[in-house]
């Protein structure tokens, strides 16, 4: 039995529903099909990752009605301290009065369930949960996806938010140029003795940054970090192998006193870092979102926002198609999302990748060179700025859902 929508979303994570959200809002209806159980991606403990949402992402979730759900349970980031191994020549970023934080911090677990709850009461949303795919098709009036249990789900457009490890993405054949950094990421939450002041620091070592990103206290006070910690692929099952105790005691040592005295808050989890970045975002039918067309170093923290702005550029280029009479799948709106974010998000990627590059280099000289670079940022307020604002996402041609 078919059951026509307007958006078949594949991929119910962060950015797949709140691209759903966001098109619900616009009038625009849709399927959401996910193979993992809501119950499960919520559950305390699942996933200990945290994200920074930048100022244009919590712009879109005001606009998509989502901010009041979030705003007492987000940290804001008063400021962004970038530096060398904690050596002199240190950068720090911080807005004026006017413009408030920087972004925003939120556990993952908090984002989803903000964004399923609002999913389960919004009429233009079908949500598949715990849905395997068995068929897809893409033809010339509409796209179908066959269930396993024999469901076909129809509409006008097909959109794959799956990751990075995308089957609907393999099956319509899109190239993808890709490299491995041999590099691990190492995620843990951190209780602290000193307040972190909203604070973001970004500490970049020869084997990859360290960054320690602020949470709001904990019961009775407790000061609360998210560490993510890069580590050489063959490291990390020595580093993940530590006691709690020597893992703390390390954490403690590459920060330099900077909280005081530190323990871990729940378990450990680590992932492999990676890049790619496909040949193009759309085929016939089909646009893909986030990670499912790009996949970034965490190195600033703009993977999710990036997802977030093909969200917003997605939604403004159907909404306005449609008021003009045409159908989601059109062929000319596809090649206006193609145009306005795949040059957007090649140049973020290009950009994290050589940042990657340049602070992995060891020595002294290559050191004394970063910091002289930084010292100059430092003491140029226009170049300063820039930097701020993309840190914020306020740059380039921004979606009116990402605008304030």
């Amino acid at each position: 039995m078919a059951d026509k929508r307007e958006l078949l979303i594949l991929g119910g994570g962060l950015v797949g529903m709140t691209l759903a959200l966001a098109a619900a809002r616009k009038g625009i209806s849709s399927h959401v099909v996910d193979r993992a159980d809501p119950a499960e991606l919520t559950a305390v403990g699942f996933d200990g990752r945290a994200s920074a949402i930048s100022t244009a992402s919590w712009n879109l979730f005001t606009n998509i009605g989502l901010a009041e759900r979030l705003e007492e349970q987000g940290c804001p980031i008063a400021s962004i301290a970038v530096t060398d191994g904690m050596k002199p020549g240190r950068i720090d970023f911080q807005p004026g009065p006017a413009e408030g934080s920087l972004g925003r911090m939120f556990s993952n677990r908090t984002l989803r369930l903000a964004l399923f709850e609002a999913a389960r009461e919004q009429p233009l949303i079908t949500w598949h949960a715990r849905a395997q795919i068995v068929g897809r098709e893409r033809g010339e009036h509409g796209v179908v996806a066959e269930l396993a249990d024999g469901s076909r789900l129809e509409a006008s457009l097909m959109i794959a938010a799956e990751g990075r490890n995308s089957p609907t993405r393999e099956d319509a054949g899109i190239s993808i140029a890709k490299w491995d950094y041999r590099h691990r990421a190492i995620i843990a939450g951190l209780t602290h003795e000193k307040p972190h002041d909203g604070v973001a620091w970004e500490i970049f070592y020869p084997a990859g940054p360290f960054a320690l990103l602020p949470l709001l206290d904990g019961p009775g006070g407790v000061h609360r970090s998210a560490l993510v910690w890069t580590v050489d692929e063959k490291d990390a099952a020595g580093v993940l192998a530590l006691s709690d105790r020597a893992f703390a005691a390390e954490v403690e040592k590459r920060m330099h006193g900077v909280f005081g005295a530190v323990a871990l808050e729940g378990p450990r989890s680590s992932y492999p870092l990676g890049f790619h970045h496909t040949a193009k975002i759309t085929s016939h039918r089909l646009a893909l979102v986030g990670d499912a067309a790009h996949g970034i170093h965490p190195i600033a923290g703009q993977g999710l926002n990036l997802g977030l702005r093909d969200v917003g550029a997605l939604v403004e280029v159907l909404a306005e198609g449609m008021r003009l009479g045409l159908e989601p799948g059109d062929a000319q709106l596809l090649s206006r999302y193609e145009q306005w974010r795949g040059l957007d998000s090649f140049m973020v990627a290009l950009a994290t990748d050589g940042l990657t590059r340049l602070f992995g280099i060891p020595g002294r000289l290559p050191s004394a060179v970063r910091r002289f670079g930084m010292g100059m940022v430092q003491r140029t307020p226009p170049l300063k700025r820039w930097f701020m604002d993309e840190a914020r996402g306020m740059t380039g041609t921004l979606p009116g859902l990402l605008q304030g």
